[in-house]
Order: C-alpha cells, then structure tokens, then sequence
C-alpha cells in the first residue's frame, strides 16, 4: 500500500471488481460536441477517445460496506478547464441521487430559524466565489495555484450543472454562484463562518471532537502507518470512496501535468475534496487532519471573504505539492481562518524500511484565523515512534490562542494537550502495533465501561467519547456529564482509513 501512483491501478479495479459482483455498478463518459460546445453523458464505457471528455464508473454498496466506489478519469489531451468541468458534471450524473439524499439528511434545515443569519452567510459566499473567480480570471495562466483554483470553480460548475438532471449540457464553465452544492463542500467551514457570522444555534456542542489519527514507525523502522477514524454525525454516513485521475497542468498555458494528478480519498456526496480528511496522492504524499476548532472569538474579525475557504486550500495543495513542507506552504496562503484544523503530511518518497527517518518527512501544520503554525516532527517520530492527534492543538502558540486555556480552567485535564483521555490510551497502547491488524484494532478502540481512561465525573462514571473511536449514542439519555461532548448523541466514529 506504499506506492500511491499509478500501481495502485491494478488493486482499485480490482476491488471495483470484486463490488460489482452482485453489486449495481455504473460505467458512464462524457462527450464532447464541439459545435456547439455541449457535454453529453453516455452510458457504458467509451470506444473513441477523440471525443472523450472524461469517463468513470460508480458502485453504490453502501448497504454492503458503508461506503460506495467512485472512479473518475480525465482527457489529458483537453484543455483542463474541459478536464474539469466534465470531472464534475459526470460526477453528479453518476451520484446524482445520493447528492440529494445526503443535502437532505444534511442541510434542508440549516436556514430554519435562522434567516438573518443565512442572508449573512449566502452573502459571504458569494462574496468569496467572486473573489476567487476574479484572481483566477487574472492569475491563471502565469500562477499554478490560481489556476488550480479555477479548476476548482469549474469543476463545481459541471456537478452543480448535472445535478439538474440534464444529460446534455451548454457549460457555465465556472461556479459564480453559491447554490446548496456549495454547501457539501463548505461543511467544515461553516463551523467557524458560524461564529464569525452569530449563527444563533452553532451545530457544534462544548468539548465537540472530530477524528482521531495516528502516524506510527513500526520497530526497526519496518513500516510507516498512517490512519485517521472519522468523527462525525450518524446523518452524515452516506459514504462515497473517490479515486480522480485528472489530466490537469501546472498553469493555463503549461504542457507539464500536476504531480497530485491521482488521488484516493474518503468523501461524501457532492464534495470534491475528503473532508474527513484523508488522502493517499500521486505525488508519494498522504495527508490527514483532526479539527482543532477555534473556541477565541477574538479572531473572527480576521475571517473575510478575501481568502480561499479551507476546501480550496486543500484541494490546491494536494494537487501541487511534490513535498510535505511544499505541502504546508501552498496550504498557508490566503489562509481563511474556518475549519481550523492539525494537519498531519507524510511523504512516503523519503521514507526508506529499515532506515533513520530524514528530516521532511513528517510535517505538521496547524490553523486558526490569521495564525499558521507549521513544524517539521519528524523528529518526535524518531523519539517516541509515533504522531498522535486527537483535536488539541500540539503548538504552545495555537494551544494558548485557540481559547484551550480558558477550557482547561473551567473544565480541567480533559481540554489539555497531554492528559486528555486520546493523548493517554495513545501513550499506553502504541506499543502494541506490531502489523496491520494490531493498528487497526488501535485505531478502532473503545473499551469505555472497563477502560480507566474513559472514566469522568459523569454518572455513570465513563463516557463513550473517551476512546479512539468514539460512540456517544452509548452513553445513556438520562446521564450527567460536565459538558456536553461526553454525553448522548448521535455522533461517534463512523469508519477508519489507514495505510
């Protein structure tokens, strides 16, 4: 599972093969009609690739495995904005009904109540889609990153397009209006666009945690583990693996491809990122983060339209970076402040079995409004075998800005870096990774009712949260717990990744 280029082929059609037997499985491509310019999907699998926009194929087995398959492949040979928009337009085709079910389970509601708020917000957006659409519209065919950004807009152009149940279609070419598709991808986001903008019911409660993951040298340095476990709403379980395979250049007018051409990443319906985040890349990098939150209402004034929202940012540097400090670096720019994450970047290319780990190879970055920490640890690697990260900033500096302190205060070791229950059954049990079986079993750990570090002041006295994957929907109703996070709800960990 180390090489994620173009070997892992193989392997993905091979599980794809495997799920379509006995499973609904979909091939479809995208045509393109040169006079006039329309892209038309087609059913089944593409004969002449003169025409050919992009194709791809999608098994829905959510009811067998939780997750569903989605494959998406681009015409190099294109320009990329074709590249993208038919990216995205053959996505919706293919996804098109669990894209409804999913803003359904979602989003129908999120404006109830809450009018002066959402003018507010719907204002903000497209505010921000203007924003990015003009600096593309200028940098684009001398500057990598603003053209990558415009790939973006116009791919959610083409997903937001085939959403309206056309399978022909005149392009828009590029997103400039902030429409319910946005909200799939601006999920992480509006946790602090929330605050920023006085939501006046935040979807978050107090001691919220979202993920849990680890990087782990295995002894002797015989292999790196890389895995994160999604936290998340039960709502949000319509799964979607996404592998895209883009032709996409450097620049507008560049003949040299992106090294993140091919990624693999767990996602949901209508996002073009992960979210979660989880990512194995082309460019021998693999990235995660577990969110950290900004709980300092004092840097909300730095959130502004005038940035590239987080999923942007991801979605650029996954795309451009060929190392994990190239990585942190194309994430930092036009920082926005909202879905204030720790970011954790392995490059695998500097990873050699049985060798000292160099220096580069694990980066950390972590964000709050107007703030960026980024650290070379690989060096922690080297002291202690492994990387844990569990929604607490590692930073002194982001710790104390992010509002932590003041939590530690009021509620104690639970909001503290070192002493809260992940940071100490990480401590206790890394030692017992060995092989892939001992990591997962790790990564899916929850002994609440038996385990001494899941207890709190609670009655009964433990908490489902406390664990690497969590389950609050087992804590009873009727408990008492200090804050909220520890007690009964519809939030727990709803599926782990690793390689």
């Amino acid at each position: 599972s180390r090489d994620m280029g173009s070997t892992r082929a193989p392997v993905a059609l091979a599980l794809f093969a495997a799920l379509c037997h006995g499973t609904l499985g979909l091939d479809a491509w995208v045509k393109l009609n040169t006079v006039p310019a329309t892209f038309e999907v087609i059913q089944g699998r593409p004969r002449n690739s003169d025409d050919v926009v992009a194709w791809g194929s999608f098994v829905n087995a959510i009811n067998q495995t939780g997750f569903g398959y989605l494959e998406i492949y681009t015409n190099e040979g294109l320009p990329d904005e074709y590249q993208a928009y038919g990216a995205g337009f053959l996505e919706g085709y293919l996804t098109k009904d669990l894209i409804r079910m999913h803003f359904e389970n979602q989003w129908v509601d999120y404006c109830q109540n809450e009018t002066a708020y959402c003018k507010k917000l719907y204002n903000f957006l497209n505010e921000n889609v203007r924003f990015m659409n003009e600096q593309a519209a200028q940098y684009r065919s001398s500057s990598p990153y603003w053209h990558q950004v415009d790939l973006i807009l116009n791919q959610l152009a083409g997903l937001d397009d085939s959403r309206k149940g056309f399978t022909k279609y005149f392009p828009n070419w590029s997103y400039v209006n902030a429409t319910d598709l946005l909200f799939l991808n601006v999920d992480g986001d509006l946790e602090d666009l929330e605050g920023s903008l006085k939501r006046r019911v935040g979807r978050k409660v107090a001691g919220d945690g979202s993920c849990s993951a680890l990087v782990k040298v295995l002894p002797g340095n015989s292999d790196l583990y890389f895995s994160q476990v999604t936290w998340s709403t039960y709502a949000s379980m319509l799964r979607i693996l996404k592998k895209y395979s883009l032709g996409f250049h450097k620049t507008f007018e560049s003949s040299e491809r992106i090294p993140g051409h091919t990624l693999t990443f767990s996602s949901s319906p209508g996002r073009i990122f992960s979210g979660d985040d989880f990512y194995l890349i082309s460019s021998g990098l693999a990235t995660m983060e577990t969110t950290i939150g900004n709980g300092n209402p004092d840097l909300y004034k730095y959130i502004t339209p005038q940035t590239n929202l987080e999923f942007v940012r991801n979605i650029v540097a996954n795309r451009l970076a060929t190392t994990a400090k190239e990585w942190t670096d194309l994430f930092a720019e036009h920082n926005s402040g909202t879905y204030n994450n720790q970011w954790m970047v392995v490059d695998y290319k500097k990873f050699v079995p049985g060798h000292p780990l160099p220096d580069g190879l694990l980066y950390v970055l972590e964000q709050l409004p107007h703030y960026i920490n980024i650290t070379d640890a690989t060096h922690v690697l080297r002291a202690q075998s492994y990387w844990p990260s569990y929604n607490v900033p590692a930073s002194e500096f982001i710790f104390n800005m992010s509002g932590s302190p003041e939590q530690v205060k009021k509620f104690g070791d639970w909001f503290t870096y070192d002493k809260t229950p992940r940071a100490l059954i990480f401590k206790r049990d890394h030692g017992k990774v060995v092989d892939m079986d001992s990591m997962i079993k790790l990564m899916r750990y929850n002994d609440y009712k038996n385990d001494p570090l899941s207890r709190c002041n609670c009655t009964p006295p433990y908490s489902a949260e406390n664990a690497i994957s969590a389950r609050s929907d087992l804590n009873p109703p009727d408990g008492k717990y200090p804050f909220a996070a520890l007690g009964h709800r519809g939030h727990g960990s709803t599926d782990m990744k690793l390689t």
